[in-house]
């Protein structure tokens, strides 16, 4: 089975953040923001590109993937019911579902990363994402504040358990 990653960098730092992916063999990181700005050094596009390429990964900015502002606005103000309401409508629409298209292709043919800046998938646009993907991908979360954590599980990861879902392997990394 074919798993894609995601990832958020809220309460990280970019090498810890990198660490993660490469500890879980990333080699694409596709990052679905509507935005690629941050004021976490190392978290804006120029720069992030930059360092990933730098770690021997690539990266792709997929903007028609991000939330809207209104949906943004509603997670900030943990109107979770309205910003998924609000996400999912914009991904109904044409440009969203064509980069749906270019990411489930670019998952099938290298070990990819979602990444937005929520630590938590549940408050994040990229859990709808990955369950947008089709079927025979599923998803596994990580989490870049302790990258130590998936080198000394690196059995236990979806990539290296064949037949083993990746909420089983989740489940053993607690």
């Amino acid at each position: 089975m074919t798993t894609v990653y995601t990832i958020g960098y809220e309460g990280t730092d970019i090498d810890r953040f990198v660490a993660t992916l490469k500890a879980v063999g990333v080699t694409l990181l596709a990052d679905v923001r509507a935005l690629p700005l941050s004021r976490k050094k190392g978290f804006s596009k120029s720069r992030l590109r930059e360092r990933i390429e730098a770690e021997g990964m690539q990266y792709i900015h997929l903007g028609a993937l991000g939330d809207p502002k209104d949906g943004r606005d509603a997670a900030r103000a943990g109107r979770y019911a309205d910003f998924r309401r609000i996400y999912r409508k914009r991904l109904a629409q044409a440009e969203p579902q064509q980069a749906l298209e270019e990411l489930a292709a670019l998952v099938r043919e290298k070990s990819t990363c979602l990444m937005c800046f929520e630590r938590e998938p549940s408050e994040c646009h990229r859990l709808i994402v990955a369950s947008q993907l089709p079927k025979g991908i599923s998803t596994f979360h990580l989490f870049g504040d302790e990258p130590s954590r998936y080198v000394r599980n690196a059995a236990k990861l979806p990539r290296g358990r064949t037949g083993q879902s990746t909420t089983a392997a989740q489940q053993e990394l607690r």
